[in-house]
């Protein structure tokens, strides 16, 4: 019998990271966008100890400019076709991308 996918929450955390430091987004500012009294559950996504509710998922899609499933890593058994054109492009995007964050690190 088949596993349905799951939602793997510390990779999720660690995904959420990534993109808030991509983006240089805060704890702060996504607590103030959320209007969360605290920043705790914040620090729960990231740490993987829980998962943002639908809602919260739908704001930080709004945020951070990109659907909600870029937010979530799961368990889903498909994978994109490497040699596809669109994603070899996004892939050379990204590496660009990164060399150019990690070279305003150093600024």
């Amino acid at each position: 019998m088949e596993k349905y996918p799951v939602i793997d929450m510390i990779k999720t955390g660690q995904n959420i990271k990534c993109i808030m430091k991509m983006k240089d987004i805060s704890v702060k500012d996504i607590q103030s966008f959320l209007g969360l009294s605290s920043p705790q559950s914040i620090y729960h996504w990231l740490n993987g100890k829980n998962l943002p509710t639908v809602d919260n998922l739908y704001a930080l899609s709004e945020l951070f400019m990109m659907p909600i499933d870029r937010l979530i890593c799961g368990s889903r058994g498909y994978q994109r076709d490497r040699n596809d054109v669109a994603y070899q492009r996004l892939l050379a995007y990204y590496q660009r991308l990164s060399v150019l964050m990690s070279n305003k690190e150093v600024d």
